[in-house]
Parts: structure tokens; sequence; C-alpha cells
């Protein structure tokens, strides 16, 4: 069982950056698949991207394509989103997730998520 705790949100002008940080407690984090996760208030939470237990990212919102990078260090039982050249529209509420093994896109598999923390980007 892994509990998850995000930091690193808060305000931010357009153009800026934040460093989102998941921090897990709980056995095997290695063995997790870290995904994160963004929801507007009143919309769907959507997926941002994933990384693998080797390592390997991705990002799946096209939006966010050349601008956010998702890195992991197990040794600390953390993964990170880097965020750059922010955006109003990339203002949320943050979410980290882990699923077993396997990175997925789908938020219905991952069996783990943090408190949320808000990102707020202004113009």
């Amino acid at each position: 069982q892994l509990q998850l705790v995000e930091s690193g949100g808060g305000s931010v002008q357009a153009g800026g950056s934040l460093r989102l940080s998941c921090s897990a407690s709980g056995r095997s984090f290695h063995t997790y698949a870290m995904g994160w996760f963004r929801q507007v208030s009143g919309k769907e939470r959507e997926f941002v991207g994933v990384i693998d237990v080797y390592g390997g990212s991705t990002t799946g919102l096209g939006s966010v394509y050349g601008r956010f990078s998702i890195s992991r260090d197990n040794a600390k039982n953390a993964v990170y989103l880097e965020m750059n050249s922010l955006k109003p529209e990339d203002t949320a509420v943050y979410y980290c997730a882990a699923k077993r093994l396997r990175a997925s896109i789908s938020q219905s598999e991952y069996e783990y998520w943090g408190q949320g923390t808000q990102v707020t980007v202004s113009s």
C-alpha cells in the first residue's frame, strides 16, 4: 500500500515554471508506475503523463507536450512533474497516482491517489 502526498503547487504568472513533487510512503515504490492527472473545477480529471517503473515517461496531453516532463527518484520514493512555459489553461488541481507495474493512461487503473495540489497560472 502507498500513501501519496503532492507538493509544490502555487500561483505563478504565465510563462513561469513550477515543479510538483509527489512523495510516496510504503513499500516497493519502484514497482509502481506513477501518473499525473489534473482537474479543472467542474470538469473531468484528465491524464497529464506517466512514468513507468524503468523511468520511461510520456506526456499524454498535446497541450503540454514539450513543456511538461516527468521524472522519478526511487531512492527518495518520489516522482516529479516539471512544468515550464505555463499557461492560464494549465490552472488545475494536479494529482499523482500509482499503479502496479505497467504504465497506463486510464485513471481507473490507478490504485492510489494523492490529495492534489493547486496550480494557478495568471495571465
